[in-house]
């Protein structure tokens, strides 16, 4: 966690200028934030797990949700408040998220738990099922494949970020393990810089 928050810090101003307009050439990420915000209801308190400079939580915001987002890194905390000063951004891990029981009526994991390791990501969605209320949504964003990737440059800045590409069918599998029912899941082809093809996978808290 330490080198994940010391990466992040070291990039954030660079990273919230490189993912400015990502998701204007993306109508299908687009599209599952507007299905999760439609499930979870206008007004409905959600919360942005993972959400770097803001860029996805005023989307959400935009979208009619109560958005709040949650970071491990000061340093895009910073650039998310400067940027987004009427929205609110707290510093936190998903490992241990400070929500009460059943208090969010949606939570978005967007290109976040993809720095969880595989044997870490059960209590990660165990978290996720603790913090919302039940049939609250809960959206998830990552890129597909097996491999475990090391980073050691981005944006011009030395870093050590470890993270997953993963399966659809075995996050779905594990969202059903934590008490989540699946929903639906989108896997779309890649677009613009992305390397490989994306996955969403968008689930409800069943009880």
């Amino acid at each position: 966690m330490n080198a994940i928050r010391a990466s992040y810090d070291s990039i954030a101003a660079d990273y919230a200028e490189f993912l400015a307009n990502e998701l204007d050439d993306r109508p299908l990420d687009r599209a599952m934030l507007a299905a999760f915000a439609e499930i979870a209801g206008a007004g409905a308190r959600v919360a942005d797990v993972g959400c770097g400079p803001g860029r996805v939580t005023t989307l959400l915001y935009d979208l009619g949700l109560d958005a709040y987002g949650i970071d491990l890194s000061p340093g895009m905390l910073a650039v998310a408040r400067k940027t987004y000063p009427h929205l609110r951004f707290e510093e936190g891990t998903m490992t241990a998220l400070d929500v009460a029981d059943g208090g969010l009526a949606g939570l978005l994991a967007w290109y976040s738990v993809i720095h969880i390791a595989p044997d870490q990501r059960p209590a990660v969605f165990a978290e996720f099922h603790r913090v919302l209320a039940p049939g609250a949504p809960v959206l998830l964003a990552f890129q597909v494949g097996d491999e475990s990737l090391h980073v050691s440059e981005a944006l011009g800045h030395t870093v050590s970020l470890e993270f997953q590409r993963l399966r659809p069918e075995r996050i779905a599998e594990e969202l059903t393990a934590a008490g989540f029912a699946v929903t639906a899941t989108l896997i779309r082809e890649r677009v613009g810089n992305d390397k490989v093809r994306q996955a969403f996978v968008l689930a409800r808290r069943e009880h």
